[in-house]
């Protein structure tokens, strides 16, 4: 689906942005995985053939523009470009944030909201001079839906969401389209970390947490990265060529919208 196709990846950890990496480049694409910690991409490099590590902290424009200069350097285009910065969270409800806390919300927001507008910034311009492109920008559940504690998440997700859709706009005269993929709770050992934490704190097994939660979700489980990044490359591709500014939920029933 992404055959001779250029992609960069932002963000790319060692979760979702490797998986995406991976499959990406399954399906014929050159893949540049960018994020702040070099160890991190350079790993994935080295486990996903063809691939290129380039560090880059997203809410640095110095970086970004690196980053896009890199892209020109190697390949001379790019097609595609995923933004998946994943912004931790420290669960810390409004009226209770220290000035450490307030500092910490404000990183993360730049990390899923300004991290996106610099990428988009620097690197669709390539996009823009061969009249072509696509642009996945990975939000969130939360970003339609706000949880306790979870704010600095839920902002800078809903901020790339309502981004995506001014880009769309803006860049769509040009060929590049602009869409989201909205996950709900990924697979993961850190998912299972949290159901455990909920489970000792209500005093039942976990098991008994997990069937809780699934049951509310339509599919009756909970989706994987390799669901998440399968939607990415569907928007990515060729095949979406008339999709723009939308968002495609990939949280298995989770929450409709």
């Amino acid at each position: 689906m992404l055959h001779g196709k250029i992609a960069v990846i932002t963000g790319a950890g060692p979760g979702l942005g490797r998986t995406l990496a991976r499959t990406m480049a399954a399906e014929g694409a050159r893949v540049v995985v960018a994020a702040r910690t070099a160890a991190t991409v350079e790993k994935i490099a080295a486990e996903v053939p063809g691939t290129v590590a380039v560090p880059a902290d997203v809410t640095d424009p110095t970086d970004v523009e690196a980053l896009a200069a890199a892209v020109t350097g190697r390949f001379g285009r790019l097609d595609v470009l995923v933004n998946a910065a994943f912004p931790g969270t420290h669960r810390k409800n409004v009226l209770e944030m220290s000035p450490a806390d307030l500092a910490s919300w404000r990183a993360a927001v730049d990390i899923g909201a300004y991290g996106t507008l610099l990428a988009c910034r620097f690197l669709a311009p390539l996009m823009v001079e061969r009249g072509e492109g696509a642009i996945v920008n990975v939000t969130s559940m939360s970003s339609r839906k706000g949880y306790a504690g979870r704010s600095d998440f839920a902002a800078g997700k809903a901020a790339a969401h309502l981004l995506s859709h001014c880009l769309a706009d803006e860049l769509g005269p040009y060929g590049v389209r602009v869409n989201c993929v909205a996950p709900g709770w990924i697979a993961s050992e850190v998912l299972d970390d949290w159901m455990r934490t909920r489970a000792a704190a209500e005093g039942v097994a976990f098991e008994d947490v997990l069937a809780r939660d699934v049951s509310a979700m339509a599919l009756r489980r909970i989706a994987t990265e390799e669901d998440v990044a399968r939607a990415i490359v569907f928007l990515a591709s060729d095949r979406a060529r008339s999709i723009t500014g939308a968002t495609l939920d990939v949280n298995a029933g989770q929450l409709f919208t």
